[in-house]
């Protein structure tokens, strides 16, 4: 399949999307959403190589996690890397539209027609919001659940990673965060990724033993599941106080996880996770409760920020007659720094408790859209 047919196909595909709007929303939308594409897979390749690929790599250096579960891990990262790319995207391709049509003229003869910039962008504007409500869907739909899939395929792959395969009468232990002797497992065998005769100290509870004897086990996410079980409850003198059998049991096989890599993060979760998350009286979200609150907020921050920059990008687009040269690529770079660096900055501040959650979510919007709705007063709705 060559270039040219794909070409093809891509206009076939526009016409039949946009032939329910006019001739000039349809000509300025094709414009716009074949640099929106471009921008898309750009901006997806930068924020992949600059974080999500190094943060892979150095998992798959550190843990030992083979190239193929790495790769269907990058993949199930995608669909988060373009939510982020989208409104990066849209201001590219608006600016840079926009600008071109200024250096040819177009918009000149047009306004010449009594067509004015506001009914110029008007297309613009509602391409925006459509692609906002898409990263809000995806965000909420989407994001959690793939990333969910990457973390429990990595912790998959490390329990893999640690079964001894072939080999017989062995032990192992496991440690407590004060390094205390927490569980201590002898095992007969282990066969096709399976234990078998496997016997469970467990010390975890201050004044009983419990002693567990399994047929087998088998890895399952971050734990083991011993089937055919045996558990006896012993005092700490020596006393059998309970004596059980269960069809199958789960149990920590030891696993050392950097909790930092693989614990659920807050811009992982939809808004109803965090929502509920917050309500909650878990200790390690109320440790950080401010950061899942100014997260909760952005769930809805984020995805206006693509008609943010449609507003801002609108009339800075505009260039003067004495300009020969396309200004799109540099204005765009410019406004996706100052916003991020105001994100970040707003985003401290908010997880430092010196503004609410809610202003450090919006905040960089709120100076955005200031901006914006002034340059376009004086740039589009006064030319009119």
């Amino acid at each position: 399949m060559n270039v040219g047919y794909l070409r093809i196909l891509y206009k076939k595909f526009l016409n039949k999307l946009l032939s329910r709007f006019s001739i000039l929303d349809r000509y300025i939308m094709s414009q716009v959403l074949e640099v929106f594409f471009l921008g898309v897979v750009v901006f997806t390749s930068i924020i992949f190589a600059s974080d999500t690929f190094i943060t892979l790599v150095k998992q798959i250096t550190n843990y030992g996690i083979p190239f193929n579960v790495a790769l269907m891990m990058i993949l199930l990262n995608l669909p988060s890397i373009i939510v982020m790319s989208i409104p990066m995207s849209v201001l590219l391709s608006v600016v840079m539209t926009l600008n071109k049509l200024c250096l040819s003229s177009e918009l000149t003869v047009l306004r010449a027609l009594g067509v004015g910039l506001d009914r110029i962008s008007k297309p613009i504007f509602v391409f925006a919001l459509l692609m906002s409500l898409f990263v809000f869907v995806v965000n909420e739909t989407i994001v959690p659940v793939t990333t969910s899939q990457s973390k429990a395929l990595a912790i998959w792959s490390l329990g893999q990673k640690n079964v001894p395969e072939g080999k017989q009468n062995f032990s192992f232990k496991v440690k407590g965060p004060d390094e205390s002797l927490k569980r201590l497992f002898y095992v007969r065998s282990c066969e096709n990724k399976t234990l078998n005769n496997v016997t469970i100290l467990d010390l975890s509870n201050k004044d009983t033993i419990q002693i567990i004897q399994a047929d087998t086990g088998k890895t399952q996410d971050s734990s083991w599941v011993f089937n055919d079980a045996s558990v006896y409850t012993i005092s700490l003198v020596g006393k059998i106080l309970n004596t059980s059998w269960l069809g199958s049991t789960t149990a920590d096989f030891g696993i050392t996880l950097d909790e930092k890599i693989f614990e659920l993060k807050p811009e992982e979760c939809s808004f109803k996770s965090l929502t509920k998350y917050i309500k909650t009286n878990n200790s390690k979200i109320m440790k950080n409760k401010l950061e899942y609150e100014v997260m909760l907020y952005d769930k809805v921050a984020l995805p206006i920020t693509t008609i943010v920059f449609v507003l801002l990008g609108v009339p800075l687009s505009i260039t003067p007659p004495r300009v020969r040269y396309n200004r799109g690529f540099l204005f765009s770079i410019l406004i996706i720094f100052v916003f991020y660096i105001l994100r970040a900055f707003s985003f401290s501040l908010g997880e430092a408790g010196q503004i609410t959650p809610i202003l450090a979510a919006w905040l960089p919007n709120i100076i955005l859209i200031t901006l914006g709705s002034v340059l376009y007063y004086k740039k589009v709705y006064m030319i009119n």
